[in-house]
C-alpha cells in the first residue's frame, strides 16, 4: 500500500493529484529560494500564513500556505510524506475527493492556527496540516474501516503517526495547531469521504516488451525484493527524512 513500485512516468500518470501537488511544492520552493529576485520574496509575502493579515481580510492566506515551504528539509520531508502516503488514498477516493479532503484538512489546520494562535502568532506555512489530515483518514480506517487497510499497513500508519505527533511537540518551531487540527479534520471528514467505499484491491499490469528475452521465466522473481526488505527500506527512508526535517527546521 505504501511501497511504490512504479517508474517515474507511471507514477505521474497513475497519481496525477499527488504528482501535481509535489510539482507545485517544488516550483514555489525554487521560486522563493533560488529565484527570489524574480518575485520570490513577493510570493512569500503574499502567500505566507499571517493571522493579522487574515483578520484584515486576506483570507486567501488560509489556503496558500498549504503549498509553500521555505527550507529544503521542510520541502523534502512534506513532499516525501505526500508521495509515500498520498497515492493509496488518491486511488481509493478518486482524484476529486482526494484533493477536496486534502485541501479541507489544510484549511481547517490554518483556521485553527488563526483562532487559537491569535493575531500575534508568527508567520507559518507548509503542507503539514493537510498531510496530517491524510493521517487522520488512515487513523479512522484503522479504527473503524478495517476492510480498507490490512494489519501490516495499519501498524505502519499508527507507528508513523505516533512518531509525527511526538516530533510535533519536540520541535518548538512546528505549528502544533496545524498538525493536531489537520489530524482531527481528516478523521472527522473520513466517514463522509469513505462512505460506501469498497475494499481497495490494487491492480497490476505486466507490460509486454517485444524485445523481452523469455528463456528464464523466473528471472524477475529473483530480483524482486521480499516484503521484509521493502518494509526495511521504507522505514530507513522515512527515518532519513525525519532526520533531515529536524535538522533543517
Amino acid at each position: 500500500m505504501f511501497v511504490r513500485n512504479e517508474s517515474f512516468g507511471s507514477f505521474i500518470r497513475s497519481y496525477q493529484i499527488v504528482s501535481g501537488l509535489v510539482a507545485i511544492h517544488l516550483i514555489l520552493f525554487l521560486w522563493m529560494s533560488i529565484f527570489r529576485p524574480l518575485g520570490g520574496d513577493l510570493i512569500f509575502l503574499l502567500g505566507v500564513g499571517h493571522n493579522l493579515s487574515i483578520a484584515q481580510g486576506e483570507v486567501w492566506r488560509l489556503v496558500t500556505p498549504i503549498f509553500m515551504h521555505v527550507s529544503a528539509g521542510h520541502f523534502l520531508f512534506n513532499s516525501f510524506s505526500l508521495v509515500l502516503f498520498g497515492p493509496a488514498l488518491e486511488r481509493q477516493l478518486g482524484k476529486v475527493r482526494f484533493i477536496t479532503v486534502y485541501l479541507l484538512a489544510g484549511i481547517a489546520a490554518n483556521i485553527a492556527t488563526y483562532y487559537i494562535g491569535g493575531l500575534g502568532y508568527p508567520p507559518h506555512l507548509g503542507a503539514s496540516g493537510a498531510i496530517f489530515g491524510l493521517f487522520g483518514i488512515y487513523a479512522y480506517m484503522v479504527l473503524y474501516r478495517k476492510d480498507l487497510i490490512d494489519q501490516d499497513n495499519s501498524q505502519v500508519v499508527m507507528t508513523i503517526l505516533v512518531i509525527g505527533l511526538i516530533m510535533t511537540f519536540v520541535n518548538p518551531r512546528i505549528n502544533i495547531y496545524a498538525h493536531i487540527f489537520g489530524l482531527i479534520a481528516g478523521a472527522a471528514l473520513a466517514p463522509i469521504f469513505l462512505y460506501k467505499l469498497k475494499r481497495f484491491v490494487p491492480k497490476y499490469r505486466h507490460v509486454f516488451d517485444q524485445d523481452e528475452v523469455t528463456f528464464n521465466p523466473n528471472r524477475w522473481k529473483k530480483r524482486r525484493l521480499s516484503p521484509a526488505m521493502k518494509q526495511k527500506l521504507l522505514w530507513a527512508a522515512f527515518i532519513l527524512f525525519v532526520i533531515i526535517g529536524v535538522i533543517y527546521r
